[in-house]
Order: structure tokens, then C-alpha cells, then sequence
């Protein structure tokens, strides 16, 4: 085996146990579903946020419309 063959094993052995470590244990679908779900919160918290911003707005709206009248 070549010293090159040798750098290539090493570094392959490195990028897999610094892969595993960011995948915390999981397996990568298993860490694609984790992630999945995540943004799937988001999603939710965003939505919710736009709500928010919209009732706002209207009631901020409403408010403008009064001082003008």
C-alpha cells in the first residue's frame, strides 16, 4: 500500500467519524427526518407570526383611518 493510498484511508476515517458526530448518533435519514420535522415547526411558528403582523397591521390601520376622520 502507497503512502498516498495510506493519506486517503486515514482521511476517509476522519470524514466519517466527524460525519457521524455531526449527525449526533443518527442515521442520515434519520437526521433528514429530524430535520424535516424542524422546519415543519417553523413553518407553523412562521404562519403564526404572519397572523400576528397582519392583526396588527389592520388595528393599526383601523387607528390611522380614525385620526384622519
Amino acid at each position: 500500500m502507497s503512502e498516498k493510498d495510506t493519506v486517503a484511508q486515514v482521511s476517509d476515517a476522519e470524514a466519517e467519524r466527524m460525519l457521524d458526530a455531526a449527525l449526533g448518533g443518527l442515521t442520515p435519514h434519520e437526521a433528514l427526518l429530524e430535520a424535516s420535522r424542524a422546519d415543519a415547526e417553523k413553518t407553523e411558528e412562521r404562519a403564526a407570526a404572519i397572523a400576528k403582523n397582519r392583526e396588527r397591521a389592520l388595528k393599526l390601520l383601523e387607528a390611522i383611518e380614525k385620526s384622519i376622520r
